[in-house]
This record gives C-alpha cells, structure tokens and sequence, in this order.
C-alpha cells in the first residue's frame, strides 16, 4: 500500500503552498549527524521505498511528486513541499499519514503503524537529515507572485481623475459624453429618449420598486417644466420606500437571512434590526464610507456618550454574523475558521469584488493575492468575536441594546416579581408556623395542604398574581453583533486545514493593494477599524470603483464591469474604463453619497433613452461600416429588464389595494435561536403577509416560492447580480396561483367599486398595469373580451368576469417587464 497513490488526491493537496512557507519548506536542511543519516537509512528510506516510490519514484511522478531523492521532497508536487524542516506540524506529510484530517488520510486502506508515523514524526523534527543534504544547496518554490506586475491589472490600478470628453452634440451630462465618445467610435447612433409614461414608470421602480400612481403619472404629464423629471427622482428618493428597495439590493450583498440554515436551521430572530438599518442607512443617505465602516467596526467608534448611534453602529456589525454557520460542527477549531473564511469570501466579494476567499487552501490560482495575504486578513477576524460559543449547538453572540427606560421598566418589572415571591414566602412561613408542628418533625413537602382553605385560597391568588407579572416581564432587546475577542496573528493553514499549520503572518492588508510598508496594527485591537479605514480611505482603488458599478448595474441590468462581484483577472473589463473611474471620483468628491449618484445618473440622456431597437445598431451592415452591438454593450437604447420576484409581488398587491406600507419591524414569528424548519421538516415559517417583499422571512433552505420561482438570490452567499430566468411555471403562477385570484379579485372589486364607465375601468386598469392608456382598438377587445365573460355560464356575476380580466392584465408581459 502506496502513501500518496493517486494524482487527483496528491496534485491537489500540495499545491500552492504560500510564498513564505514554501521558502521555508524549499530551505535546505543542515548537515547532519552520522546517527542522523544512519536514522534515515535504518527507518526512512525503506518505509518511503516500501510505501511510495511506487508512484513517486524514479519511473512515476504522481502529480508531479517524487520521493527518492532530497531535491524531489524539498520541491514537492506541483507548487508546493511536504515538508517544512524541524516542524512536523506544519508538515502536510505528517498530517496524511496521521490521519488527522478527515479529507486527507494516507494511506487510504492500510494506514502506517504508530511506529512508522512516530519515524517520520521524529525524522521531521531532525531536520529531515539525508544523505544528498550536502548537495542540494536550495530548491526554488514553484510559486512566486509578482506583485508589481499584479498592481498593472487595471482594477488594481489607482483611481484617475479622466477628462470629460467633448459633448459631441448630446447634452451637458458627463455620462452622456463618455457614451457619445464610445457610440461615435463604433458607428452606433443612439436611439431617442423614452416617453414621460415610459420614464416614471422606470424610474419609479427603480427607486422604490412600486408602480407609479395614476395621480404620480398625471402630475408628471402636466409639468412642463425643463426640470420636470429631475423632481421625479427628488420625489421618489425622499420616498421611504426608496430605504426598502435600495436596502433590499444590499441585503443581496449581505448574504441577508432571517435563518442559519445549513444543520441547525435557527431562527436568527434579531436579524431584522440589521435589515432595518440598512433601509435607514438609505434612506438617510447615509455616506458609503461610513456605511461601510460602520457595519465592519462599528463596535469600536466612538460614539461620544449617545447611546441610540452606539446601539445603530452595534446593530451593524450584524454584517459579520448574518452568514451561515454549521452550528453542530463537533471541531470548534475547524468552526471558527469556517466563520472567518465565509467573512472574508463575503467582504472580498461584496466590498472589492476579489475572491479572496480562494486563496484560504493555496495562493490565487489567478490574482496576485497569497496564502499569506488571506492568513493576514484572517488574523483580524479570528481576533473578532463572533460566536458566543462553540459547543454544541454553537451560539452566535448578541449584545444588549436596552435604553434606559428599557433597564427602568425591566428593574421595576423585577422589584415587583421579587416582592411578590418574597410576599408568598412570608404567607408560607406564618401560615407553617401556626400549624405548631412536633419539635424534630420535618417540614413535610406537602404541607400547604394543611393550610386552612383561606390561607391555600390566598396563596393561589398570590401565585396567580405571581405568574402575570412574570409574563409581563419585559424582554430586553438584543442584537446580533460582534466585538472584539482575543488579539492573535493567524498562522497559515496549510491546505486549508487547521491540523496543519505554518508560518504566523501578522495581521494585514493584501500586498497588491497596499503600500509596500504597512504599519503594523495595534496588537491589543482586532485591526477591523484599520481594515475599514483602509478601504475607505479614498486611494483604494477598489471599493468606490465598485460600489458605482453596483449602483449602475441596479440602474441598467447590466454594470459597466459585467462580473460585478469579480474584478480580478477571470472578471470582465470594464466597457467603458474612463466613464467608471470618472463615476468613482464623483462618488468620492461628493461625499460618498448614493442619492447624488442615482441624479447624475438618471439625469443622463443615457438612463432616458427608449428601449426600441435599431437595425442599424444590432446586425452587420458592411455597406455603411455599421458595427454589430446587439447586446447594447455601449448603451445606445435602455434594455428591457424583467422585474425581480419583490417588485412582481409588490405590484400585485400594491394595484389590488392590499399592500401593507409599514416601515420596518419584526416580522418573523418563530422565537430566536429556536428551529425555524427542521430535518424532519417540521416547518415554522409563515409567509402570510401583505407587507412588502423586504418584510417577507428569508428562511435559508425552504425560500418563500415566489423568490424561488422569480431568480431570488440564494441567501446563503452573496449576489450582486441576479439571473433572470424565462421559465413556464413563472406564467403557470400567474395564471393559476391562490394569491394572483386573490389579488386580481381585489383589483376587481375595486375598479367596481366607484360607479364609472366599462371605458373609465378600463382604462383606470392599464394605466395603475402597465402605466400607460390603452388604444383605441385595445378598449374595444377589453370590453368584447368582458362582454363575452358575462355572458359564459361558469362565470357568476360581473366581479368575476372582472377578475378574469385583471388576471389576465397582470399575467402579461408589459407588466412584469420594464421598457
């Protein structure tokens, strides 16, 4: 039986060892002693022999590994060594053939005896003493990162400050320029800018992801003003519904859940405070930087003595809890460190649009970032404290963001409840002692019975009493939150596993965006508040780059980078570079602040254009050099966009009358930490409501099916950019679902319900649907379509003929899709 006897399990084990361990690792050992040799010869050699060399000798090199000689151990497989000389347990070699990972346990079938692990154990701490010690001076590591050439890719890049090009001939704004300059270019001509209708129905789901009114429409039409649509997006940003869309596109980035999921599907019943800031936090146009630092670090701002700001930044370190956790993992170790990976993967992601989280096992297979860098990073948040415990069940922590009053009232709540106890103990004592029991006689258990009934009678009042103070008494809000833990620099994990560790790396920023001379961090602070200064110090050239690129993505369908959670070097380049970095420095200039970010944006005559096509545009047109940009890379129409799972929902009800406006709030029903859906399926959800979708639990692996049918985002990781799906059972649920008849049938009787014209209804129906009238020859097919409703035998009476109709208005694609 063979060690390492197959390439999949050998290639992928012992790649990519980190730049600093592997030249550990590469060292050549010291001369060694004659015992030593003697050692290796006697108790090595054959065991290699007898259990390797079949695969990794001197005819087979299994993943590129072999072991007869000291050059093949030191350079290891493909990137990386097995050994790292004088320390067994950073040794990946040892931790194989001890089978302390469960992943990796060599030999699969036959195990090495206690002896020879303890023989390689032993020879490892030598040194790793062998005959050809003299000869080989130093393998170089296979890996080795070029970070002055990683810093070229243009994301890593610093921010420039581009030139607005000349107008040519489209209007005062910038975005439009840049455009222009793209569009002439490659020969494309834009196409004219959309109707009023078209635009504040666009815009108004854009910002508050509700159809315009028929009076919002109306008032729109009858301005005439130059400025007209520029107080449409005042108005609709100073909506506070504006908080929940906008909001809602962040908790998609935020891995957002009101449950763990994973093994123990907990309710994370405090979650909603989280969801709550963040909707203020847009609402209040709270600046980004701010934004951003509050909900890494905002344990550790100094709040200056008001308690409200220091209980809203407490709130917002939920960011670093919300993500799933497999809580009955029996490995606290190996818990811990899934935690910190699945924080870093989130804020690599959703803040820089890295996959950090790739380089937990090996260095970035594609971007410049080490085994290192990630161990930096994850020496700052193995020194946050995130769990409560890691027992079994673990507990995420929660601190306490009682208010005064909240303490007055639970301290009065507790007086009460101690004076009722100790008013019950005294009856008992007096009535006991009255009962003059025989000296030496115990006090029986039941002795109340003894009681005169008027005394039981007084105590059971008493009891009573007791037990209604007791459920009155006031729980004490909590949050999910973290703060800092115990201050530790990480060490490196060799293959990603905690059984195998490395060097230590002192906590850091990745090389490749940073100065090559970082200061050290506080050793009695986490380095999360640095971290976070850091990335919003303005020279980062990540974090404004991508949060525009977000904004325009939430804007357009698409971003100007399409992968927008990768701009490393498998992402996409950017479309129009300089019109990005041009767009971060306004972010930045302007105070971080997303509301001026949406103005300049939709302002432009880019956001404003129609969505009709041009032939000239999208196919090939040799004869007058016409470019092909079918997709509408360079923005010379506005793309048609199919509305997500929130808005379909929300229109729905918002047109039928039944939405429920409340901002905020609890909404989940199942107590926290309890199990919300179980292995046996024991289902406590409930999705019964007619709040907005924002509102609706997101139970983490039993997703309301709406989101699930309409390309929701899966809660578990975060999304920055959702799929849209064109799929049957989409038209199946509008034409058949409970909650569709029940919606349409609110609809109709509230177009019945004011005495008008079929005409009037008809059109007060397109218009509150599709945000515009119908024609002339639409009317006259709703009303024969009516007509011949009432006049079926099935349909009862002109409600349900009526119905059939909304249905059918709303199962159309002009409702469900933006122009």
């Amino acid at each position: 039986m063979k060690i390492f006897c197959t390439l999949t399990t050998l290639a992928i084990a012992f790649s990519y060892a980190p730049s600093a361990f592997a030249e550990e690792a590469a060292k050549a050992p010291e001369l060694p002693s004659t015992e030593q040799i003697q050692f290796f010869e006697t108790s090595i050699r054959p065991l290699l022999a007898n259990h390797c060399y079949g695969c990794h000798g001197e005819e087979t090199q299994e993943g590129e590994l072999r072991l007869d000689s000291l050059a093949g151990i030191l350079t290891g497989g493909t990137a990386g060594s097995l050994v790292v000389a004088g320390k067994p347990k950073s040794s990946l070699l040892l931790t194989a053939v001890s089978h302390r990972d469960s992943e990796l346990r060599m030999p699969p079938d036959e195990p090495l005896s206690d002896r020879q692990v303890a023989d390689l154990t032993r020879w490892v701490d030598m040194g790793i003493p062998h005959p050809e010690s003299g000869e080989v001076d130093f393998v170089p590591s296979r890996e080795n990162i070029d970070i002055e050439a990683g810093r070229k890719h243009w994301a890593f890049r610093p921010i420039a400050s581009p030139d607005v090009p000349g107008s040519l001939g489209f209007s005062s704004s910038p975005i439009d320029a840049f455009i222009a300059r793209a569009l002439d270019q490659h020969n494309l001509v834009p196409v004219e800018r959309a109707d009023k209708r078209t635009l504040i129905r666009r815009a108004t789901f854009d910002l508050i992801g509700l159809p315009p009114t028929s009076d919002e429409i109306n008032a729109f039409l009858a301005d005439k003003a130059n400025d007209a649509f520029r107080r449409v997006v005042d108005r609709l940003l100073e909506s506070p519904h504006y908080g929940e869309r906008w909001g809602r596109h962040w908790l998609d980035v935020a891995r957002y859940a009101d449950s763990n999921g994973l093994d123990e599907n907990a309710a994370h019943g405090n979650a909603w405070r989280y969801r709550d800031y963040v909707v203020q936090s847009f609402n209040g146009d709270k600046p980004y930087d701010q934004f951003l630092t509050e909900q890494l670090a905002g344990d550790l701002l100094d709040s200056q003595g008001d308690t409200a700001l220091k209980h809203q930044r407490l709130i917002a370190t939920g960011y670093l809890s919300l993500g799933p956790k497999v809580l009955a993992e029996v490995d606290g170790q190996k818990m811990e460190m899934d935690i910190v990976d699945e924080q870093i993967d989130t804020i690599g992601r959703g803040l820089m649009s890295l996959t950090l989280g790739c380089a937990r096992c090996h260095t970035h297979k594609f971007d410049p970032l080490g085994h290192d860098d990630y161990y930096a990073l994850a020496g700052i948040f193995k020194s946050t404290h995130t769990m409560e415990s890691f027992k079994l069940v673990a507990r995420w922590n929660e601190v306490s963001i009682a208010t005064v009053d909240d303490l007055a009232r639970k301290q009065e709540n507790d007086t009460s409840l101690a004076a009722k106890k100790q008013q019950i103990a005294d009856q008992v004592a007096i009535a006991t002692k009255q009962l003059a029991l025989p000296a030496g006689e115990t006090i029986p258990t039941d002795v109340e019975t003894r009681f005169p009934e008027s005394v039981q009678s007084k105590l059971q009042k008493l009891r009573e009493e007791l037990e209604q103070i007791e459920e009155t008494t006031p729980i004490m809000p909590t949050a999910m939150a973290v703060s800092d833990g115990t201050i530790a620099d990480a060490a490196i994990h060799v293959r990603g596993s905690h059984l195998t560790l490395g060097e230590i790396i002192p906590r850091r920023f990745p090389r490749v965006l940073s100065d090559d001379d970082q200061p050290n961090l506080p050793d009695d602070q986490s380095g999360r508040l640095q971290f976070a200064r850091w990335l919003t110090s303005g020279d980062h050239p990540l974090t404004a780059r991508v949060m525009v690129n977000r904004i325009w993505r939430w804007h357009f369908g698409k971003g100007l980078v399409a992968t927008v959670d990768n701009f490393g070097i498998q992402g996409e380049p950017p479309t129009h570079p300089e019109l990005l970095d041009w767009l971060a420095r306004q972010f930045m200039d302007g105070g971080w602040s997303i509301k001026a970010m949406h103005r300049t944006i939709m302002l432009s005559e880019t956001y404003q254009r129609r969505s009709s096509a041009d032939a000239n545009n999208a196919s090939d047109n040799a004869s007058n050099n016409t470019s092909i940009d079918g997709d509408n890379q360079f923005y010379w129409r506005s793309d048609i966009r199919r509305l997500e799972a929130e808005a379909i929902r929300d229109s729905l009800l918002s047109i039928s009358g039944q939405l429920d406006r409340m901002v905020g709030g609890p909404v989940l029903q199942t107590p926290n930490r309890t199990l919300v859906f179980n292995h046996t399926s024991q289902d406590a959800s409930s999705y019964d409501t007619t709040r907005r979708s924002i509102y609706v639990p997101i139970i983490r692996n039993h997703l309301y099916d709406v989101f699930q049918l309409f390309d929701y985002t899966d809660a578990s990781v975060l999304t920055g950019n959702r799929d849209t799906s064109t799929l049957s059972p989409q038209a199946l649920f509008l034409m058949n679902s409970e909650f569709v008849t029940e919606v349409t049938t609110s609809m109709a009787e509230r177009l019945l319900k004011k005495p008008s014209s079929r005409q009037t209804r008809i059109a007060r129906l397109f218009e509150e649907s599709y945000g515009r009238l119908p024609t002339k020859s639409e009317t006259g097919h709703v009303a024969q379509f009516l007509t011949q409703l009432e006049q079926h035998a099935a349909v009862r009476d002109q409600t349900q003929a009526w119905q059939t109709l909304c249905q059918s208005i709303v199962s159309s694609s002009e409702f469900i899709y933006l122009r």
